[in-house]
């Protein structure tokens, strides 16, 4: 109650124009001031989460082409590493037949020139036989034929070889 006794009119009447005075006062320089600082911090905020999202997807999409790369990288390395083996192996299968082929030529032509030789040795054996033979049975002959009995029994040795073998 002895609110009510102390109370002034008058006292009342300035406190709240000095409050609405205060509040109007506080609202054109402290209020917009304040709160376009909170706006501008916010919009600022704001505008570093988009960033650090736009960056983000960014960052994706780059280890997402890195890593296309990379298997592209690796696929081409398997494809040049499967085309050197084939190279290689053609190569190879290309040198043994090259060989092969070499190999039965000179073969070939190494038994020609055996079969060649053994040709003309046993031709030139068979002309030395048939000259030593025409020379032994010269001599034989003309040994032999000087005398009649001689002859027969050489004619009958000869025959009893034949009758031999």
């Amino acid at each position: 109650m002895k609110l009510l006794e102390d109370f002034s009119l008058g006292l009342f009447f300035w406190q709240t124009l000095l409050f609405v005075l205060l509040l109007l006062l506080l609202k054109k320089y402290a209020w917009k001031p304040i709160l376009n600082a909170v706006n501008e911090r916010e919009e600022g905020i704001k505008n570093a989460l988009d960033s650090a999202e736009n960056a983000k997807r960014e960052m994706e999409n780059l280890q997402a082409d890195n890593e296309k790369l990379l298997q592209e990288a690796r696929l081409e390395r398997e494809a040049m590493l499967k085309e050197a083996r084939e190279l290689k192996n053609k190569m190879i299968e290309d040198a043994k037949g090259e060989a092969s082929a070499q190999a039965s030529k000179i073969i070939e032509q190494a038994q020609a020139a055996i079969a060649s030789e053994k040709q003309a040795a046993i031709s030139d054996l068979k002309a030395q036989v048939a000259n030593l033979s025409v020379e032994i049975a010269e001599k034989v002959v003309k040994d032999e034929l000087s005398n009649k009995d001689k002859q027969l029994k050489l004619v009958e040795t000869m025959l009893g070889e034949a009758k031999l073998n």
